[in-house]
């Protein structure tokens, strides 16, 4: 079965082709950083706007790539939520419309459904169940995933996510949008130990996250002093160094609790370079092993809608002809392929 994936939720637009012999057949990304950095942010309706003028023309450019006619494909999936609702509308109307338009079965995905399977589009991947630590900047959570649509909620975060964290730092530090990547630049020149910030949440048993208090605490610590380069850098190693730690002892404490010898790491924030090592020396210490998908698989993408979509079109589940998004929408409300999403998922909105 080969299918199409559409992905806008956020800040990115991006088409796919996942064929279930071949693999990934064509994948286009194309992130718009540049039309938000001079917002200082995401703008929503800018988002929308620029799905609509780009979408198109990246199908047209994915089929082409795959060297195939678009009676070819067998199905679309599209990112259904959660996420902007607007930039959501823009892909479920367009997979909608190609989908009545090719006579072809459409369905919405689950964008964090997608994160959690991507790693299943690279060589050596593990077999459920695994622990998967979702980490991005609307994201943070752990997940105990048993098969597709078999999850169970270990811990989240009760405030900011880390990438959220990331972000509003990285603003006070003076940095650029987005200023994740920028402050995880930034920190590679501080030094270690220089500022020591709270590791939220570690001294309780659980494992859910808190990240609304760190921030707090490195506004405090630079309240008065003189943020010059070397001061910056070294606020940013010391907040990098608390984010990763917590992550990292959360993340093992999860496999200790599920007795899973995998951790699959998944989301924007999966990408940083720290966590990754931090992380991959944690796992292989207790005998276990962590799963990092390529950094293109990181942050959003529609490879990742396309396998969901897959796996569920393949299992035979079809919706009807509603246009279907949610800005928000509860991971553990989704079900195992094959069965009904049912009347609960609403037309539209949250």
């Amino acid at each position: 079965m080969l299918v199409l994936g559409i992905e806008t939720s956020c800040d990115e637009t991006a088409v796919a082709l996942y064929d279930g012999e071949k693999g990934l057949v064509a994948n286009r990304v194309f992130s718009q950083v540049e039309l938000h950095r001079r917002h200082g942010g995401v703008v929503p309706e800018l988002a929308s706007r620029d799905h609509i003028e780009r979408l198109l023309p990246m199908i047209e450019a994915a089929i082409a790539e795959a060297g195939i006619a678009p009676q070819a494909i067998d199905g679309i999936a599209y990112t259904a939520g959660p996420g902007l609702i607007g930039a959501l509308l823009v892909g479920a109307c367009l997979a909608r419309a190609l989908g009545y338009a090719l006579g072809l079965p459409v369905i919405g995905v689950h964008h964090l459904e997608g994160h959690l399977l991507v790693p299943a589009l690279e060589p050596g991947a593990p077999d459920f169940p695994f622990v998967a630590l979702q980490v991005s900047g609307g994201h943070t959570l752990l997940v105990e995933v048993r098969g597709i649509g078999q999850y169970r909620i270990l811990g989240e975060t009760q405030d900011d996510a880390a990438g959220e964290a990331f972000d509003k730092t990285a603003k006070l530090l003076g940095l650029g949008y987005p200023g994740g990547p920028a402050l995880a630049a930034l920190a590679e020149r501080g030094r270690p130990g220089a500022f020591e910030f709270p590791r939220p949440m570690l001294d309780r048993p659980g494992l859910d996250f808190s990240f609304s208090g760190l921030k707090t605490a490195v506004v405090v610590a630079v309240r008065g002093l003189e943020l010059n380069e070397a001061t910056r850098a070294d606020v940013a190693r010391g907040f990098e160094d608390a984010v990763v730690d917590t992550l990292v002892a959360k993340s093992l404490r999860a496999l200790r609790a599920t007795g899973h010898e995998a951790l699959v790491v998944a989301g924007g924030v999966g990408a940083n370079r720290r966590l990754r090592q931090a992380l991959k020396r944690g796992a292989e210490a207790m005998g276990a092993r962590a799963y990092f998908p390529r950094p293109e698989f990181c942050t959003d993408n529609a490879a990742m809608i396309a396998l969901a979509g897959h796996h569920r079109l393949a299992a035979g589940e079809r919706e009807d002809l509603a246009v279907r998004a949610r800005a928000r929408w509860p991971l553990d409300e989704l079900r195992a392929p094959g069965a009904s999403m049912g009347p609960d998922f609403p037309a539209s909105g949250s």
